[in-house]
């Protein structure tokens, strides 16, 4: 290692030893002769002190030093004078008295200060993101994340959960937003798709025998952005065979349970309010209600139930899924499947966290003939209905077991515990509302050999 210490670990029990420290020059402040810096890394702060005759050659490369300049130090530490105690910084009570200094790497004047309080635009801050994650209250964020992950695998695998990760490159099943497409050069006129979830791929694990699957997925959508939306994104992924709602409801309560916990300090109560769909809408108005003031609660978590299995598209005059189509219908509704649509309720669920949706699941279809009866409903006879998605209807006849699960939104629920207001500020390399990467210049213009590759023109407007 190039340093025998972090900058946020020394105190005033390590007085005397010699130490070396690397990190980034964030503060140099000149009284007469002496002058301070202050050396930043990720765990935190210390003072570095040059004096001229006990320095030597390091005061006089200490002259060079400027903003951001990565450095290495080694020196002594010193108690500081009582007047001079910072109590706000872990290493307040102590500096290093340079005896040698390496300067790294030099660095332009930032664009903007490497300040907590300090206002920057966010196309600004996306742009220059490696100089945003160097402030801390932006860093901590992703501590955070680190961390939420962490807790979510210990968890699972305590439960008995086996992680799986499922293609990127996948098959087209639009069914919803619009999928990102992928062209293929070894198959000339073909596409892949980005997926929007790992659903299929995960009840074909059911029907593999795994029962208990987890994955934390990069998912895509090419969709309007809002605040709590992103092009590409991140879910926590679970299903588990025979299995009926209240085994999912009660993993989740206890995940959530344990998250807000470790997290926040906070014990939450469980079992969570129940709603159903039409109660919310009557009562509320929305299926998305924050019930906190209702609650008197900070965390205020509510199961949406009871979906509608359809909704009816005017445009188009024809009924489409309300979630997706591989949703169960309630037992109690099979008889209206083919002569009332409308009154069909679904075995699917929401949970929402302070009027956000956080987690969105269903029992699924586990029967071939079913599953073909709800695509002919919503307008997919046999022929498209097996080209799209004749892979899953196979599996369904070699002894698919009844399978149920879930999928959590965690850069909204990590929003959510950060107490930040936009999903971008959890995402380490976030798109802008309009679908644009500041730092890379995503998207982009290709060169005309890439496409001729893959046999693709552009037309002009």
């Amino acid at each position: 290692m190039l340093r025998t210490h972090t900058c946020g670990e020394l105190n005033a029990k390590d007085t005397g030893k010699d130490v070396t420290l690397c990190g980034w020059v964030a503060r140099r402040r000149d009284h007469g002769k002496i002058f301070f810096i202050d050396i930043r890394d990720r765990y935190g702060w210390t003072q570095v002190v040059f004096i001229p005759k006990e320095s030597g050659q390091a005061y006089d490369l200490a002259n060079e030093l400027r903003a951001e300049f990565v450095i290495k130090v080694k020196g002594k530490i010193n108690k500081r004078p009582g007047n001079t105690i910072n109590p706000k910084l872990a290493t307040g009570e102590i500096e290093v008295l340079a005896k040698e200094l390496q300067i790294l790497n030099p660095s332009l004047t930032p664009v903007f200060e490497i300040e907590e309080r300090l206002e920057v635009s966010e196309d600004m801050r996306l742009k220059y993101r490696y100089l945003d994650l160097r402030r801390r209250k932006v860093l901590e964020n992703f501590i955070l994340r680190s961390k939420f992950n962490k807790i979510i695998h210990d968890f699972l695998h305590e439960n008995g959960f086996t992680e799986f990760e499922t293609p990127l490159l996948t098959k087209s099943t639009p069914e919803g937003a619009r999928d990102y497409l992928v062209p293929s050069r070894l198959s000339l006129g073909q596409f892949y798709a980005l997926p929007q979830s790992p659903q299929l791929f995960k009840q074909i694990l059911m029907v593999a025998g795994i029962e208990k699957y987890y994955q934390i997925a990069k998912c895509f959508r090419d969709e309007d952005l809002r605040a709590d939306r992103q092009p590409e994104f991140t879910q926590l992924d679970l299903e588990m065979s025979f299995v009926e709602e209240e085994d999912i409801f009660s993993l989740t309560e206890q995940l959530m349970q344990v998250i807000i916990k470790k997290v926040k300090g906070v014990d939450i109560k469980i079992p969570f309010l129940r709603l159903s769909f039409d109660q919310a809408q009557k009562k509320y108005g929305s299926d998305k209600p924050d019930l906190r003031k209702e609650l008197n609660s900070e965390l205020a978590f509510v199961w949406i139930t009871d979906f509608p299995l359809f909704k009816y598209n005017q445009e188009e005059k024809r009924w489409e899924s309300e979630h997706h189509p591989f949703t169960s219908p309630c037992r109690e509704d099979l008889d209206n499947l083919d002569k009332s649509p409308d009154k069909v309720k679904a075995r699917s669920y929401d949970l929402v966290l302070n009027g956000s949706e956080i987690a969105s699941g269903s029992i699924r279809i586990h029967q071939q003939e079913l599953q073909q009866r709800i695509f002919e409903i919503i307008g997919f006879d046999s022929v498209e209905a097996k080209k799209r998605f004749g892979f899953l209807l196979e599996a369904f006849q070699y002894g698919a077991p009844p399978h149920g699960g879930i999928a959590f939104g965690l850069d909204r629920i990590l929003a959510i515990l950060a107490g930040e207001e936009s999903i971008r500020e959890v995402i380490a390399f976030p798109k802008t509302s309009a679908g644009l990467c500041p730092l890379t210049g995503a998207p982009s213009v290709v060169d005309q050999e890439q496409l001729k590759e893959l046999r693709l023109d552009l037309r002009k407007k």
